[in-house]
């Protein structure tokens, strides 16, 4: 192996993470409203959708991950090996999130081939950008401090773009389709795609691959799958991601079924004048018509601005959180931190269950405080699957960056996937009506078990397993003074 400067400029950590806004501006819709889109947009029926949702999410895990890591770690060009996937993939990511979004009649049957065909290609290109950029935070830098500082950088630019799906897709739906929520669907969609393929190409433009494998090093398919077998860290991780993804699709996917069914209208409509929302809007919109601008269309309804509203606030929070991650892992270890943090995130989970549907000071409350923990574990994630890279290299001396982050999005998949599915399944279980003014009381009931109690077990799960996560702090400093002596030694060897 061999690195030059372990440094990384501003300029650097700044282009590197617009690659992860540009694949979050689709990755968090998807999340966010991936279920919702096809039951009250496209109307696919609940049981189908998630049937698609789980069924295409377990393909892109168990099918285009590995393959791709497979042929990412073998890629050889002057760009080196991920950055090239990052511009190969640019366009055809936002071409396929347009179409992933689009609602052409074609009948019951015909719909539901068309979002299978779909959202299978978007998942595929997905898959052949996000795997090679997440892999390449994995040879920027050898150096552990700065590997903290770039997933700061990076999660801060997630963020961003959950900020703008969670709080400001819904009204972008409605300004750019005239009202109409399928045509301001695909106009939102489309400038997304835009704006992501340029993002994308700044990624491409401004970043650099440092950690080389050495020339000589030569591994097959299966030696690299055996290391993987034998790396005790990478298990952990790989069932702790999973567990993750879960829970954040599951939650993420219910939360705007939580507001339009369980929560009281009079009493967010009430909460949202009481704090000062109203008028926030009505003198934004005073100002734009002063200035001669068209009106800032935000959702009428109480729900849906009270919705807006609370993602907003778990948002920022989470930024402030991230701001709190790379100091805390710095003196503490990632594992301590991000084992702590995310048991305390939990907490305020679980808190959801025993809210009446007045209770809307507390559910803002509980989630923005839910927020913050959980923040400062965001970056520590994808900071030890790099640092499990950095062991296996240490442990075998071969570096196989791309298969230990494939791996890793396997995890990401099969959760989401999990988590996705669910939000159909459970609305399903729970006798869901799409479209109906009034839900059964079942499903009301279903609702509120999975923002709670459901969505908890997975993170519950995963603290439990970091006690079987060996990589801590005097590891951490360890591997990587190890892995500088040999890289020193290769680069000054004749």
């Amino acid at each position: 192996m061999h690195s030059t400067s372990e440094k990384l400029s501003v300029m650097e950590k700044v282009g590197y993470s617009l690659g992860d806004l540009a694949a979050n501006l689709i990755f968090q819709t998807l999340v966010t409203f991936l279920a919702f889109f096809y039951t009250d947009v496209y109307r696919i029926p609940a049981g189908t959708a998630a049937t698609i949702i789980f069924v295409v999410g377990l393909l892109g895990a168990f099918v285009f991950t590995p393959i791709i890591g497979i042929l990412a770690d073998r890629t050889s060009s002057r760009w080196g090996k991920f950055r090239p996937w990052i511009l190969w993939t640019s366009i055809p990511f936002g071409v396929l999130s347009l179409l992933a979004f689009s609602t052409p009649d074609l009948g019951a049957q015909g719909k539901v081939i068309y979002a299978l065909v779909t959202y299978t290609l978007l998942v595929l290109v997905y898959a052949a950008n996000n795997l090679p950029y997440s892999a390449l935070s994995g040879v920027l830098t050898g150096n552990m401090g700065q590997r903290n500082s770039l997933s700061a950088y990076r999660f801060v630019a997630v963020m961003i773009a959950q900020f703008i799906i969670q709080v400001l897709l819904l009204p972008l739906v409605l300004i750019l389709g005239g009202g109409d929520k399928v045509q301001g669907f695909q106009n939102t969609i489309a400038l997304f795609a835009v704006v992501g393929t340029a993002f994308f190409l700044i990624t491409f433009f401004t970043t650099r691959e440092r950690i080389v494998p050495a020339p000589e090093q030569k591994s097959g398919v299966l030696q690299d799958l055996g290391d993987l077998a034998r790396n005790g860290p990478w298990r952990v991780m790989l069932a702790l991601t999973i567990l993750v993804f879960a829970n954040l699709a599951l939650k993420g996917g219910m939360y705007i079924y939580y507001f339009q069914y369980y929560l009281s209208e009079p009493h967010l409509a009430a909460f949202l004048q009481g704090v000062g929302f109203n008028g926030f809007i009505d003198g934004l919109n005073a100002l734009l018509t002063s200035a001669g601008l068209a009106g800032f269309q935000w959702p009428q309804d109480a729900p849906t601005s009270a919705f807006s509203l609370f993602n907003a606030g778990g948002i920022i929070f989470m930024i402030v959180g991230i701001g709190f991650s790379r100091p805390l892992a710095d003196r503490f270890g990632k594992r301590d931190v991000f084992g702590g943090a995310l048991f305390a995130s939990t907490l305020f989970l679980l808190a959801f269950y025993f809210f009446p549907p007045t209770a809307i000071a507390l559910v803002f409350g509980s989630f923005i405080l839910h927020g913050f923990c959980y923040g400062i574990t965001i970056p520590l994630l994808w900071a030890m699957i790099a640092d499990v890279a950095d062991y296996s290299e240490w442990k075998n001396n071969r570096r196989a960056t791309a298969i230990i982050f494939s791996a890793m999005l396997c995890g990401l998949k099969i959760g989401l996937s999990i988590g996705g599915a669910l939000v159909a399944g459970i609305l399903a279980v729970y006798a869901y009506e799409a479209g109906a003014a009034v839900q059964p009381p079942q499903a009301v009931t279903g609702i509120r078990m999975a923002i709670s109690v459901y969505c908890s077990l997975p993170f519950l799960v995963a603290v439990a397993l970091l006690f079987c996560y060996r990589i801590n702090k005097a590891m951490e400093t360890r591997i990587e003074q190890d892995l500088r002596m040999r890289r020193l030694q290769a680069g000054a060897a004749p």
